[in-house]
C-alpha cells in the first residue's frame, strides 16, 4: 500500500486500544518496535540512551526485527542511518545534546537529498559546561537544517508522534527525514499511563513503506549526493522549500486521520484558553502542560489567561500562532535556551515574526527560563503570567527580555581551593628510577617495593562519587603515584570526570581540564604546544617541567579513536591513559567496541533472540601500536608494580617529546555484576587468562611483561568468565558456541602478542 494514500481501512472508527504506563522514552521504543524500523543505527547518550536500551531489550526477545547497528559515535551512527536510508528501508535514531551537535553536518545532507527516516530528539543542555539535563539549547541548532520537526509534550505524544512522523516524512509529496523532540528526563523518564494501539492497526496506519528510489538495483544505477554547484543548488533548495510547505498542507489531514482512529487530537498549535485571554504564555512541550494548571488557577482568580504551544515547530505555523493570539494584549514568549546576543530565544523571534506579518500588535515580551534542566513549577509559571499582565497594565514596567529563574550571585565571594595544590617536594619524590640504554635506546626502570610506592602523595583523593568498588581511581592512582614532577590532567566525558568534579568540588590537588569523548586528544595536544610554544617566547619558565596525561575510558577511544590517532601521528609529548571497564558505563553499561564477545550490558541483551554483545573486542593497544608511537602499554592495578615501571617510562617518553599510549583494564563492580571488593581479584583472573596480557611495545619491540605460562599461573577463560554476572550465561548451553569463539580469539591473540615478544622484527 503506498504512503500518502488513505484507504478505507484507514479510515475505520476508534479502535480499542490498550492501556500502558510508560516513559517517554519507553513511549518512543514501543512506537518503534510496532514500527519494525529496517534499521537503527546509534550512539548511547544520556538521556536518550533508553531508547535503544529499550529496542534491544525487546529485540532480545524476538519482538521485532530492527537491526541494531553500535556506531563509534554520534557522527557515525549519522553516517550509518543516511546509508540505510540510501537503501530505501526505515531508519531510526535516537541523541541528545552533544551527541546532535557531533553529527549535526549529516543533518542538512540527508534533508537535502530528501531521504526520509525518524530521529528521536531527547533535548538536553548544550555544554560547556557539561549539564546531563533538559532544556532545548540542542533543539535551535536544528531549525535550519531542513528536516520537519514535531515537539511531544507528554510520553503520550511521543508515542503518537512517532506514528506520524514515518507518515509524515513518507508522503511522496514530502519525502523528508523527521525530528521526534520531547524535553529529556521530563517528558523521557516521566512515566503515565497511555492507550496504545493495537499493533495491527499500528501497522495499519503507518502502511507499508513505498519502493522508492534507492540504491541497491545494480539494474537501476543511482548517483546519490553528485556535486553541484550554482545554479543547480539554489534550485535543489528550493525544492526542499517546496517539500517543507507540502508536509504543511499534509499535517492536518494526517491529525485529522489520527484523531478519528485514536481520539487524540494534534494540530500545529495547542491553543488553551486564549480565546478571551488578556494575557497568553507561549511554551514548548512539558512546560506548556505545567502552565495550564497555573492558568486555570489564575482563571479561578478571575484573570483572563491562556496557554500556547506548538506540536509543530518545522513548518512553523506562523498564521495558525497569528489566529490564536489575535486577540491578547500581550504575549509572553519564553524559550529554554538562548540566541545569545540576540534578545531573545528562537521562539521568541519566530512568533514576533508571524505576529508582525499577520499585522497583529500585541505587546510582546521574552524570557529565557529553565536552563539546564532547571525545574519548572507552576509557580514559576504563575510568575510569567502575571509578569505579562504587570506589563500589560503598567507598560515599560518589566524588561522586554529578561532571565527568569536567575539568583544573582555575591561578589564578595571567592572560589577557594578545596583541597591544597601539590608541593613540588610533594610531586617530585624520584622514588621510580629510570636509565636509558645507550645501545638500544630503550628504557631501564628500577621499582621500588609496593609500600615506599604508596607514600607518594594522591593527585585524586577520597572524596569523589564514584559506586563502591570502582576501579578507575585505584588504577589511575597507580600510574600516576609513579609520575614525578608536575601533571596537567586532561580527563574526557566519562564516569571518571562525572563523579570527580560535580561543581563546585573538584577531587584534583593538580590541574584538571575536561573536554568531549572525541576531542580529548586534540584537546590535549594544543595545550601542550601552548606550553611548548610560550616557553619558547620566553612566557613561561624554560625550566618548567609539565607531563600532560589524557585519562579517557567508558567508551571514548570509541568515539575519540579518530582524535587520539591523530595525535598520535603528529607525535605530541602526552600520555593517553584509557581505564577500560569494558563498556559505557556512565550511560548505564552500554556495549562499547571493547566489550568482550557474548558479554551482557544494556545494549547487548541475552534472550531467545540474542545472546550478548555480536562481534569481538577491540585490540586498541595493537591499533595505537601501528601508529609507530615510541611506547604502549597495558597496566593493571592488580599488579602495581609493573604498571609503575610503565608509567615511569611514559613519563620519560612524554617528556622527550615522544607520544604515548596505555591501557588499564579497570573493574566495575555495578556493571559487571561482582562484589564491591572483588575487582583485583577478578581482574588478575583476566590477565591470568591470556584476556588481557601485560605487555608494552617500546620503540616497536614487544615485551610480554608477565607472562602467565611461563609462571604455572594461566587459567582458562571461563575461570575468569564465572566470576562476573555480565558473562555467566556463556557456561551454559546455548552459550558455549559463543564461549567457544571467544576463547579461540583470546588465543590467537596470545599467540601472536608471544610470537612478537619473541621476534625482534614484530
Amino acid at each position: 500500500m503506498a504512503i500518502g494514500k488513505v484507504d478505507a481501512a484507514r479510515r475505520r472508527e476508534r479502535v480499542e486500544q490498550r492501556r500502558a504506563f510508560l516513559s517517554g522514552n519507553e513511549a518512543a521504543a514501543e512506537a518503534a518496535r510496532q514500527i519494525d524500523f529496517h534499521v537503527m543505527g546509534y550512539f548511547p547518550i544520556t538521556p536518550s540512551t533508553e531508547i535503544p536500551e529499550n529496542i534491544d531489550a525487546m529485540y532480545a526477545e524476538g519482538e521485532h526485527h530492527i537491526r541494531m547497528i553500535p556506531a563509534d559515535g554520534e557522527h557515525g551512527a549519522a553516517g550509518i542511518c543516511f546509508g540505510a536510508a540510501v537503501g530505501g528501508g526505515r531508519v531510526l535514531n535516537a541523541t541528545s545534546a552533544q551527541g546532535l551537535l557531533f553529527s549535526l553536518e549529516e543533518l542538512p545532507v540527508q534533508a537535502g537529498l530528501r531521504l526520509p527516516m525518524v530521529l528521536n530528539l531527547v533535548t538536553r543542555t548544550v555544554s560547556g559546561p557539561l549539564d546531563i539535563h533538559g532544556d532545548h539549547s540542542d533543539l535551535y541548532y536544528t531549525l535550519n537544517t531542513g528536516w520537519l520537526i514535531l515537539f511531544a509534550r507528554d510520553p503520550q505524544a511521543v508515542y503518537d508522534m512517532n506514528l506520524l512522523a514515518v507518515r509524515l516524512g513518507e508522503h511522496p509529496e514530502v519525502r523528508l527525514p523527521v525530528i521526534v523532540a520531547q524535553d529529556g528526563f521530563f517528558t523521557s523518564h516521566q512515566k503515565r499511563p497511555l492507550h496504545l494501539l493495537p499493533d495491527e492497526a499500528a501497522r495499519a496506519f503507518v502502511g507499508e513503506p513505498e519502493d522508492r528510489v534507492g540504491a541497491l538495483d545494480p539494474r537501476h544505477p543511482v548517483t546519490v549526493g553528485a556535486y553541484m554547484n550554482e545554479p543547480d543548488q539554489i534550485q535543489n533548495k528550493m525544492q526542499l522549500h517546496l517539500a517543507m510547505e507540502a508536509a504543511r498542507r499534509v499535517l492536518p489531514g494526517l491529525w485529522e486521520e489520527y484523531a478519528r482512529l485514536t481520539g487524540r487530537r494534534y494540530g500545529f498549535v495547542d491553543a488553551y484558553r486564549t480565546e478571551d485571554a488578556e494575557a497568553v504564555v507561549v511554551l514548548l512541550g512539558s512546560a506548556a502542560e505545567t502552565a495550564k494548571d497555573a492558568a486555570d488557577a489564575l482563571r479561578e482568580e478571575g484573570f483572563r489567561v491562556g496557554v500556547l504551544t506548538l506540536d509543530a515547530l518545522r513548518p512553523f505555523p506562523a498564521e495558525e500562532i497569528a489566529r490564536a493570539l489575535a486577540g491578547a494584549g500581550v504575549v509572553l514568549i519564553g524559550d529554554r535556551a538562548d540566541s545569545y546576543g540576540s534578545g531573545g530565544g528562537n521562539l521568541a523571534h519566530e512568533v514576533r515574526a508571524a505576529l508582525q506579518q499577520a499585522g497583529e500588535t500585541p505587546l510582546t515580551l521574552s524570557r529565557i527560563y529553565g536552563l539546564g534542566g532547571r525545574d519548572f513549577t507552576r509557580a514559576d509559571a504563575r510568575h510569567l503570567f502575571l509578569e505579562a499582565l504587570e506589563a500589560r497594565r503598567r507598560p515599560g514596567s518589566v524588561p522586554v527580555f529578561d532571565y527568569h529563574g536567575v539568583t544573582p550571585g555575591d561578589p564578595a565571594l571567592r572560589p577557594e581551593p578545596v583541597l591544597p595544590p601539590l608541593g613540588e617536594e610533594e610531586v617530585s619524590p624520584h622514588l621510580v628510577k629510570v636509565e636509558q640504554d645507550e645501545t638500544t635506546g630503550r628504557l631501564k626502570v628500577k621499582v621500588p617495593p609496593l609500600a615506599e610506592l604508596n607514600r607518594a602523595p594522591a593527585r585524586i583523593v577520597p572524596g569523589h562519587g564514584a559506586c563502591p568498588g570502582c576501579g578507575i581511581f585505584p588504577a589511575v592512582n597507580g600510574f600516576l603515584r609513579a609520575l614525578d614532577g608536575d601533571v596537567v590532567l586532561l580527563f574526557q566525558t566519562g564516569c571518571g570526570e562525572v563523579v570527580s568534579t560535580p561543581y563546585p568540588r573538584s577531587a584534583y590537588r593538580v590541574t584538571w581540564v575536561h573536554n568531549l569523548f572525541q576531542n580529548g586528544a586534540a584537546t590535549l595536544s594544543g595545550l601542550v604546544e601552548m606550553f611548548h610554544e610560550r616557553q619558547r617566547r620566553g612566557e613561561i619558565p624554560a625550566d618548567r617541567r609539565l607531563t600532560f596525561v589524557m585519562v579517557s575510558g567508558d567508551g571514548g577511544m570509541d568515539i575519540g579513536m579518530g582524535s587520539a590517532i591523530g595525535a598520535a601521528l603528529r607525535g605530541h609529548g602526552m600520555i593517553v591513559l584509557e581505564y577500560d571497564n569494558e563498556g559505557y558505563m556512565n550511560t548505564g553499561s552500554q556495549l562499547s567496541y571493547s566489550t568482550p564477545l557474548g558479554h551482557q550490558t544494556s545494549t547487548s541483551g541475552v534472550g531467545p533472540a540474542e545472546f550478548g554483545k555480536g562481534f569481538q573486542h577491540k585490540d586498541t593497544p595493537q591499533i595505537m601500536a601501528a601508529t609507530h608511537i615510541p611506547y604502549v602499554f597495558t597496566g593493571c592495578e592488580a599488579f602495581p608494580q609493573d604498571l609503575a615501571a610503565k608509567a615511569a617510562k611514559a613519563q620519560w617518553y612524554a617528556d622527550h617529546g615522544g607520544f604515548v599510549y596505555g591501557k588499564l583494564l579497570s573493574s566495575c563492580p555495578l556493571n559487571w555484576r561482582i562484589g564491591d571488593d572483588a575487582g583485583p581479584a577478578v581482574l588478575k583472573a583476566a590477565v591470568d587468562s591470556c584476556f588481557f596480557p601485560l605487555y608494552e611495545v617500546e620503540r616497536g619491540k614487544t615485551t610480554l611483561t608477565y607472562d602467565p605460562e611461563a609462571h604455572g599461573r594461566r587459567i582458562p577463560v571461563e575461570e575468569w568468565l564465572k566470576r562476573m554476572g555480565k558473562s555467566r550465561h556463556l557456561l551454559e548451553e546455548p552459550g558455549r558456541a559463543t564461549l567457544r569463539a571467544f576463547a579461540d580469539e583470546v588465543e590467537r591473540r596470545w599467540r601472536r602478542l608471544k610470537a612478537m615478544h619473541e621476534s625482534p622484527w614484530l
